[in-house]
Formats: structure tokens, C-alpha cells, sequence
């Protein structure tokens, strides 16, 4: 009897690396993994795959699988990478891995600083319900695909989104460059990651590549404020909402149940429902009906599915009411994106908005200080909790923010910031102030260390079994 191959994944609980993990389970390769904590709802998902996983680095548990996964989680010191390179096991970092299977002959790629894990999900949501049996990878949980990574056999087209982070610790290039686009959706270009782009330059410089590698016989579709040279003779269309872009929306109407709204292009008028929230997302739909339309999707197949799509985990996502007051979590973990989640809220809540924020590492540096003006403007109150510990370079002169500090720059522009350094005091403070008709959102990459769960567990409707 043949035993399977064993892949291990260093950083497993990475919405990416887990992915990842459970479609080569489904491979049929035996998957260990590990990581420094757990937090749902990836590691639920990785339970209910089966996955065996286990926290921190103990590398006597690895033996000699045939391939090693290491996430950038795992630093110089990390014990599991050195003894990976020490005992010659052949290792790749995640982009590698979906660059070798993932990539196929039609290759579209979204990417942009914003948008491209909702733009990938629904792409690929419209491209399997149409039968084009798209391998994809997108950096979610969706509420509709089971998995967020799929390789049907002999499929043409892949969908993966394209990260501008860095592809490893020993490559410090954009994951995009590993997908070899022949197609490339892109959403936005705002400088964002600041503690890998030092410059705004540095950052659209390397939009300014990935742009570079699309083909001639390639497509581009971009959003209309991404303001890009695109190359000739290569196709492109735009999206968005202003005049002059060749896919236009229009006539949004936003509500506690989802959006309406209508989508021109050559004169045709196509009236979309989606049931999720938020005008991004109207961007964001427009840019996927794009895409699918250029590439030959029947229009009924793309209005349907869109008309079917419930989004994906963490991106507004309604967690639960309290006494009439609607809880939200996102991972809007930038100022920009905060700002963006705040502006819909404000358009279909009329009561307080309560901004509960925990930037991501990139976003706590000095620099990124500038984008926080007036960023949290349409919330009624904003809170910083304890922020999660992140790795400090000791030779720096100018320290990470911490939640204090953090504080104290919002409240530059914003007149009623709190910093609560005890998630207890959080969740004790939102349960004595909300009331009807408000809203409460939670804004980070982190988990919130359970405090959603703990806010709305008390109020959720208990199970019962009828008769």
C-alpha cells in the first residue's frame, strides 16, 4: 500500500495557507500544520476539513514531508524553517504553490489595494455557475463557495487574487508577479502596506509592473479611478460610476437587505440585485460583470449569480443584533477601508455608528499617520482596543503606534475617540451605551480576541427542535 505524499504547512492559519491546506487534503496528500494561535472562523474551518494542525513550532512533530509550505509568519529563527533547510526538505512559499498548480492557459488576476478579495470571490462564484470550471484562490471565507481555493481537472481559466504583499521572507516581491496574468481586473491603486512601500512611489511602482506583464492579446479592466498608464495595443475597459467609463452603474439604492442598482454599457441597461451591503460593493459587482461579460459569460448567467451572491466572511458581515442595534464585523484593518465601511453605514443606519478599530502592522507606522485625517468621520464614536502584538524592529528610531498613541492621531480629526485597553471594558461599555437603531462595527485584520462573540451570544435566538 502506497502511502500519500505529506505536504506541511508552516502558518497554516493564514486565510490563504489554510485554503490552501484543504485543497491539497482534498488532493488526497496527507497535511500537517502549524501556527502561533488559532482564531475562529479559520480554525473551525480547518476542523471541520479534517486538517491536523497544532500550535507552535515543534519541529520534531514534521518528520520528512516531501513539501514544505513556509508563511511569511516564520522568521529566521523560526525552529520549523530551520530545521527545513537544515535536513534539505524542499520548501516553497504559498504564491509559489498556487503559481505551479493553480495558474492555468487563462489567467485572471485581481488585484488592487482594495476590493480584490470580494472582486475574486464573486468572479469566481459567476465563472463556476456558468460551467467555465474556474480553479481559483481568494483570500476568504466565502458565504457561498465551500472552499476558497478549487483546481477542477482540465480547467482553462483560473481566478486568484492577487496580493501586492510580499511573496515570502526571502522574496520581498508582490505575490502578484508569481500568476503570469493574461487577464487582470483591477480595482484600486491607493499606497497602502507602508512598512513594505516606503513611498507611494515605491507602491505604484509596482502596480505599474503587474500592468506590464499583461499581454498584448491580454484584458485589462480597471476602475476608472485608478490612475495607471495602461500599455497599448492591449485591451482595456473601465468601470465605475463618473461618466466616460465603458461599464457605468448607476441609480444605487442601498438597504438593511442589500443593493439595487443598474449597470450601462453600449447603451444597454442590465438592473442588478445583489443581498449585500455597501456601495464598494456596486463597484466591485460592476468590475466582476465586466470581466465575465469581455470574456464571454452569458449576461443572464452573471446577473443571476450576482443576484445569488451573499458576499464573503468578515466584509460587513451582520453578526448579530442587540436590543434593534445591528453588530458588523469587517476586516477593514487600513484607514481607507474603515473610512470606506463607515461611509456605507451612515447611508442606511440613522442611529449612532460605534467604530471599534485595530489597524493592521503596516498601518500603526508613523508614516501612515496623514490618511488617518478625518478618516472615521461618519462614525458617532470610535474605540481602540488593545491592538495585537506585532514584531518591532529594535533599530528603528520611530516605534510602532500603540492603541494610546493610536488614539491620540484619530483624535486629531475625530471629537470622541476612547482608547479601552481590557476587552471586558469593550464589551461592557457598547452593551450600557447602544440603543435601537444603531450600529456597531468591528474594523481589523485581527480576530478581536472573541469579543463580537461574546457581545452577541446573549442575544442570539436560542435553538429549538420542532415536533
Amino acid at each position: 500500500m502506497t502511502h500519500p505524499k505529506h505536504i506541511h504547512f508552516i502558518g497554516i492559519c493564514g486565510v490563504g495557507m489554510s485554503a490552501l491546506a484543504i485543497l491539497w487534503h482534498k488532493k488526497g496528500w496527507k497535511v500537517t500544520g502549524s501556527d502561533v494561535g488559532f482564531y475562529p472562523p479559520i480554525s473551525t474551518h480547518l476542523q471541520n476539513n479534517h486538517i491536523n494542525f497544532y500550535p507552535g513550532w515543534h519541529p520534531e512533530k514534521i518528520g520528512f514531508p516531501e513539501m514544505v509550505v513556509v508563511g511569511n509568519v516564520a522568521g529566521s529563527e523560526n525552529p520549523e524553517w530551520k530545521y527545513v533547510q537544515e535536513n534539505n526538505i524542499p520548501y516553497l512559499s504559498y504564491p509559489e504553490l498556487i503559481a505551479n498548480n493553480l495558474v492555468k492557459e487563462h489567467s485572471i488576476v485581481c488585484a488592487g489595494t482594495y476590493g480584490k478579495t470580494s472582486s475574486t470571490v464573486l468572479l469566481s462564484w459567476i465563472l463556476k455557475n456558468a460551467d467555465f470550471k474556474p480553479a481559483y484562490m481568494f483570500g476568504g471565507l466565502s458565504l457561498d463557495l465551500p472552499e476558497s481555493a478549487d483546481d477542477p481537472v482540465d480547467s482553462l481559466w483560473s481566478v486568484l487574487e492577487g496580493d501586492e504583499y510580499k511573496t515570502s521572507r526571502w522574496d520581498n516581491q508582490a505575490k502578484f508577479f508569481s500568476y503570469r496574468p493574461t487577464h487582470l481586473l483591477l480595482t484600486a491603486v491607493e499606497w497602502d502596506h507602508a512598512d513594505l512601500y516606503p513611498t507611494e512611489a515605491s507602491y505604484f511602482g509596482a502596480f505599474k509592473k503587474l500592468v506590464g506583464l499583461i499581454p498584448e492579446n491580454g484584458l485589462i479592466v480597471a476602475s476608472q479611478n485608478v490612475k495607471l498608464k495602461f500599455p497599448n495595443p492591449t485591451i482595456l475597459k473601465t468601470y465605475g460610476k463618473n461618466k466616460g467609463a465603458d461599464y457605468q452603474y448607476s441609480d444605487l439604492k442601498q438597504t438593511k437587505d442589500g443593493i439595487i442598482f443598474n449597470i450601462n454599457y453600449l447603451n444597454n441597461i442590465y438592473q442588478i440585485h445583489c443581498p449585500v451591503m455597501g456601495e464598494y460593493m456596486a463597484e466591485n459587482i460592476c468590475g466582476a460583470f465586466a470581466m465575465a461579460n469581455e470574456i464571454g459569460v452569458p449576461v443572464d448567467s452573471i446577473i443571476n449569480g450576482i443576484a445569488n451572491f451573499h458576499g464573503i466572511k468578515r466584509r460587513l458581515e451582520k453578526r448579530g443584533e442587540i436590543n434593534g442595534a445591528a453588530i458588523f464585523d469587517d476586516i477593514a484593518h487600513s484607514p481607507v477601508k474603515a473610512k470606506s465601511i463607515l461611509e456605507t453605514l451612515r447611508q442606511i443606519y440613522s442611529g449612532k455608528i460605534y467604530a471599534i478599530f485595530e489597524p493592521n502592522g503596516g498601518n500603526r507606522r508613523p508614516e501612515s499617520e496623514p490618511q488617518y485625517d478625518h478618516a472615521f468621520k461618519k462614525a458617532d464614536e470610535v474605540i481602540i482596543p488593545t491592538l495585537t502584538k506585532i514584531k518591532i524592529d529594535q533599530n528603528e528610531e520611530e516605534k510602532p503606534f500603540d492603541g494610546k498613541k493610536l488614539s491620540q492621531v484619530i483624535a486629531k480629526t475625530h471629537k470622541k475617540v476612547k482608547f479601552i485597553g481590557e476587552d471586558k471594558k469593550v464589551i461592557k461599555y457598547l452593551t450600557e451605551k447602544i440603543q435601537p437603531g444603531d450600529a456597531v462595527v468591528f474594523m481589523g485584520s485581527h480576530g478581536f480576541r472573541g469579543m463580537i462573540e461574546e457581545l452577541v451570544s446573549p442575544y442570539l435566538p436560542s435553538s429549538t427542535t420542532s415536533a
